[in-house]
């Protein structure tokens, strides 16, 4: 199925500096992903914790990406100048559960795959063997209930697809995302955030 994937950056009015303004837009930020989750609108949302320009990435149950748009600028963060969205078509099966009201949350494990250096558009004999390898990797690692969610971006950018692990450690996910057959050919490379989610959301 296809979704839209926001990746929310820091915005011209972004500050990390607490004070009543902020606080007040966080408020407002939560209750607007909180009537997107009870409206089915947003499949998952989550914080990244180690990125100084990426902040949050938002899963939304559309294809179409100027409804996605519609609902990103009703978000206050963003009508406010706090974040910026950038938004990508992206597929995978829904598997993601309905959002539950537990406020507890977890951390996965979120792997963007880029163009590596050694990506080519060009489709060989070589390159489909390394793309079948890939999707055998990813059933494999599935198999192992390690990896949870996978799916590619459909506007061929130089993102090309996620994993999401839900592992204890960002060590072990670099090691399980390690044994793709594309990252290991140079066709495609890994950047791997800690990604803070509702508990329960994750298959």
């Amino acid at each position: 199925m296809q979704f839209q994937m926001a990746l929310l950056k820091r915005g011209p009015n972004w500050s990390p500096n607490p004070s009543r303004e902020r606080a007040g837009m966080r408020q407002r930020h939560v209750a607007h992903m909180r009537s997107m989750f009870e409206a089915n609108k947003l499949m998952i949302a989550g914080a990244i914790r180690d990125d100084a320009d990426l902040i949050e990435v938002h899963i939304f149950r559309t294809k179409s990406a100027e409804e996605a748009t519609a609902w990103l600028n009703a978000d206050p963060a963003v009508a406010g100048g706090y974040l910026v969205p950038e938004l990508h078509p992206w597929w995978s099966e829904d598997v993601m559960n309905k959002r539950t009201t537990s406020t507890q949350f977890v951390t996965a494990y979120l792997a963007f795959l880029t163009r590596g250096d050694k990506w080519t558009p060009e489709k060989t004999p070589q390159t489909e063997a390394i793309q079948k390898a890939h999707l055998d990797n990813i059933n494999k690692l599935a198999d192992m209930k390690k990896l949870v969610v996978a799916g590619p971006f459909g506007d061929n950018g130089r993102l090309r697809g996620i994993f999401v692990f839900k592992v204890a450690t960002i060590e072990e996910a670099r090691s399980l995302a390690a044994t793709d057959p594309a990252v290991q050919a140079g066709r495609l490379a890994l950047q791997i955030h800690p990604w803070v989610v509702p508990e329960g959301i994750l298959p």
